[in-house]
C-alpha cells in the first residue's frame, strides 16, 4: 500500500476517516488507468484559501471546492496537490443530498483525474468527468 498519498489540513480541523482504503482505492483506479501512484497530498481547507488560490493561480474569482495542482514531470506518474474547500464540500452535500463522507470521495476522486489530465471545463468534459467519477466511487462501494 502505498503511503505515498497524505492528508493535510491547513486552516480548518478536518481528519479523514478510512485513510488506508481510501489510499487503496485511490492507488487502484490510478493502476487501473496504466499510471503509476507518485506523491498526492489532499489538502483539506476553508473558502477563504481556495479564493485567493483561484485569484493568484487561475486567475478567477470564485469559490471552488477543488483546486488540483499537478507536479508530475512524466506523464505515466501521477503526482501533486489536491486543496479541497471542506465548507464547499459540505454545502455541495446538502445540496446533493448526500453525506459528508461520500461528497467528499467524489471530490478526492474529482481530483486524482484533473491529475491524471482530465478536464471539466466543457458541459463534454463535464459529463465525462461525472460518468468516470461514478465508475471509481462504485469501486470504492465494493471493496
Amino acid at each position: 500500500m502505498n503511503k505515498n498519498i497524505r492528508f493535510f489540513s491547513q486552516g480548518c480541523k478536518y481528519l479523514v476517516g478510512n485513510k488506508l482504503k481510501i489510499r487503496k482505492w485511490i492507488e487502484r483506479v490510478i493502476q487501473e488507468n496504466g499510471c503509476i501512484t507518485g506523491e498526492i497530498n489532499f489538502i483539506f481547507t476553508d473558502d477563504s484559501t481556495l479564493l485567493k488560490y483561484n485569484i493568484k493561480y487561475l486567475n478567477t474569482n470564485t469559490y471552488t471546492d477543488i483546486i488540483t495542482f499537478p507536479l508530475s514531470d512524466e506523464e505515466q506518474v501521477i503526482s501533486g496537490d489536491v486543496y479541497i474547500s471542506i465548507e464547499r464540500v459540505r454545502e455541495n452535500a446538502l445540496k446533493y443530498k448526500v453525506s459528508l463522507e461520500d461528497e467528499l470521495k467524489r471530490i478526492l476522486i474529482h481530483g486524482v483525474l484533473h491529475l491524471m489530465g482530465h478536464e471539466d471545463i466543457s458541459v463534454i468534459e463535464k459529463n465525462r468527468m461525472t460518468r468516470l467519477e461514478n465508475k471509481y466511487l462504485k469501486i470504492y462501494t465494493e471493496n
